[in-house]
């Protein structure tokens, strides 16, 4: 349980936008914990839920945007990944990586290739940081099963008196035999998981990587 609470979490940082069906359905509020709402809502075209988790906290937006969007910022993530590589970047614009998933035992581990795109709105002061699959960049490998269906939203919106409104949606496939329910029933930790480490480093003293 503990290491598939890991490769959940550790699927924080990804993105694919969604269908017009998908936005259609109302979001389900799960509970509140640390100032944390989570919510879930049931993707019409799969068994598996999408998760959002959203806070509000104050921080400098200039150092939240440096944790989510600049390649070198990897400290705050889940440590459930056996390897994480770059595969290419323009800080704040674009960053593609590979990962592969450290699984419990007897399921086989999971890698996937990504790519997320990073936008700053000038005129309302919205980040955004969305991510979807690179399904031909990486040849797949043996022994590891490929996630192909995934997608990720971060969004930042700066708010009165140096707040910010920070929301994750998400949703992934990870293909195999892992259960739906399994997923399911993990997917309202794995949002609760990310954004309180996102905000745990931002809080900190210390500076992300420029």
């Amino acid at each position: 349980m503990k290491y598939t609470q890991k490769f959940l979490f550790a699927l924080s940082i990804f993105n694919l936008f969604l269908s017009s069906t998908v936005d259609a359905q109302p979001w389900n509020f799960i509970k509140e914990k640390d100032g944390i709402k989570i919510y879930t809502r049931t993707d019409p075209h799969s068994s598996l839920k999408s998760y959002k988790g959203e806070t509000v906290f104050k921080a400098p937006m200039e150092k939240v945007c440096a944790l989510l969007g600049t390649a070198k910022n990897l400290d705050w993530w889940d440590k459930g990944f056996t390897k994480i590589e770059v595969l290419k970047h323009e800080d704040q614009k674009f960053i593609q990586y590979y990962f592969i998933y450290d699984m419990p035992w007897p399921v086989v581990d999971r890698d996937l290739a990504v790519e997320s795109r990073i936008k700053m709105d000038t005129a309302s002061g919205i980040y955004t940081v969305s991510s979807r699959p690179l399904l031909k960049t990486v040849p797949e490998k043996p022994g590891l099963v490929r996630i192909t269906k995934y997608w990720q939203k971060w969004t930042v919106k700066p708010m009165e008196k140096g707040n910010l409104h920070v929301t994750i949606e998400g949703s992934i496939d990870p293909g195999g035999k892992i259960p739906d329910w399994v997923y399911n029933m993990l997917v309202t930790e794995m949002p609760l998981n990310t954004v309180r480490s996102l905000r745990n480093r931002a809080l900190s003293p210390n500076p992300p990587t420029k």
